[in-house]
């Protein structure tokens, strides 16, 4: 069976390729990919190539799919599972799979696995360590974007507390606790908020800081603070820090939030930039966790923390990477039981045709995540701007009537019309 996808073959060389693929093996599965979101981490493995830990040295010869945010159907299933899992079942993967302590990656490092394709093979690996996951819910793109809301879940769940002279952590955020994302309006800061104030255990107060207002103001208006304090009980802030002044000013800003000026017991740093690390690490209260979550492309990064609260106030420092698969599976349920909305980080969609291109430039496009339809030819559009492009396409008008009667969002009405409307895409 031929397959399109978009493949690295060097750094910043990301190619829409046409290839046959191999007949699947006993242990094998062959899948049609349905819809992939573009994540941060794939533009970081485009920058760097073969010096990126989940790329092989040889991938110049042997091209490497790209994306790992990705849901589809199953087309055929080797003979090992054949009992278990049935053509046309709706699925998406925890590409985190560590086979046998591997950095090997379906999006990374393999040949014929990714997300960035129409049709790819899915390796044993990911049935050895039962990382294939079957999908339930309505749309495709819920599910690929179980993986980045499960990176938030993972982090909240690793997330700890002490007690002093006991020698055994608290797992998870603290309960009715004060809770801050700091560079939280961007997508990946929307997803964890949207988990945090519906999951079972709760901060009691939530601040938002960024410093993009454009960002917050529709961060606010998906999540309007009393009706999340009604529904949830969570007191929730979007606050724009760079307004406070200079650095000292925002931290004064922000910690002002909380009863008696106590700090947070758990923040989460959404930017590599050390201005934003000492910003977060400034917040902590006493047993304050901080998890430095976006993980930056330069080696010798650091940034100036206050080890004086590290012995006396007892703040402590982690960081998280992706999330495990009982993460996903309870990203997944929440989707599927509608306890969350992941369409609240989607603010691009466009086809295969412009995956590529949209990854190589990912830090230069506005917004939040980008969404691939990956049988589908259409240019990189932004939700905001459907309306601008109806006059010249009625059918960007019919989407936009969509995604406006579903509050600016996403929508499995949304995806229906785009899968039956526009074509597919070609080799290029």
């Amino acid at each position: 069976m031929k397959s399109r996808a978009v493949r690295l073959h060097a750094a910043m060389d990301l190619r829409l390729d046409e290839f046959e693929l191999p007949p699947i093996k006993d242990d094998e599965m062959l899948v049609r990919v349905v819809s992939d979101t573009i994540c941060m981490s794939t533009y970081k493995m485009a920058k760097l190539g073969v010096n990126h830990k989940r790329v092989h040295a040889d991938v110049a010869e042997h091209p490497a799919i790209t994306g790992h945010e990705f849901a589809g159907d199953i087309v055929e299933v080797g003979t090992k599972y054949k009992d278990k899992y049935k053509p046309g079942q709706k699925f998406t993967i925890q590409p985190a799979i560590n086979y046998k302590g591997s950095m090997d990656s379906p999006g990374y490092s393999y040949e014929f696995c990714g997300g960035d394709s129409t049709y790819c093979i899915l390796p044993h690996e990911i049935f050895d360590t039962n990382s294939f996951l079957v999908y339930n819910g309505e749309a495709y793109f819920q599910a690929s974007l179980a993986e980045p809301l499960s990176c938030s879940i993972g982090a909240l769940n690793a997330a700890y507390h002490t007690h002093m002279g006991v020698y055994v952590h608290d797992m998870g955020i603290k309960e009715g606790g004060n809770m801050a994302i700091v560079a939280g309006a961007g997508p990946m800061g929307l997803g964890c908020l949207t988990y945090a104030i519906h999951r079972g255990r709760r901060p009691g107060m939530l601040v938002v800081a960024d410093i993009n207002q454009d960002r917050l103001d529709r961060a606010e208006s998906l999540f309007p603070p009393e009706q999340v304090k009604k529904e949830t009980g969570v007191e929730l802030h979007f606050v724009n820090n760079g307004k406070f002044g200079d650095l000292d000013a925002q931290i004064k800003g922000i910690r002002a939030l909380t009863k008696d000026d106590k700090g947070f017991d758990d923040v989460l740093c959404y930017a590599p930039v050390a201005s934003v690390v000492t910003l977060s690490d400034a917040l902590l209260g006493r047993d304050g966790c901080l998890n430095f979550f976006s993980g930056p492309t330069d080696k010798k990064f650091s940034a100036p923390i206050n080890f004086y609260e590290v012995h006396y106030g007892s703040h402590h420092v982690m960081g998280t990477t992706g999330g495990n698969t009982s993460d996903m599976i309870e990203s997944l349920r929440m989707t599927e039981e509608g306890r969350m909305n992941p369409a609240v980080m989607i603010t691009h969609i466009g086809g295969l045709n412009v995956a590529g291109e949209t990854t190589c430039n990912l830090p230069n496009i506005p917004g939040g995540k980008k969404l691939i339809y990956t049988h589908k030819e259409m240019p990189l559009v932004a939700l905001a701007d459907l309306r601008k492009m109806a006059a010249k396409d009625k059918r960007y008008g019919d989407l936009a009537d969509i995604v406006d009667k579903n509050n600016g969002l996403w929508n499995p009405e949304a995806e229906r019309y785009v899968l039956k409307n526009w074509p597919d895409v070609e080799a290029r």
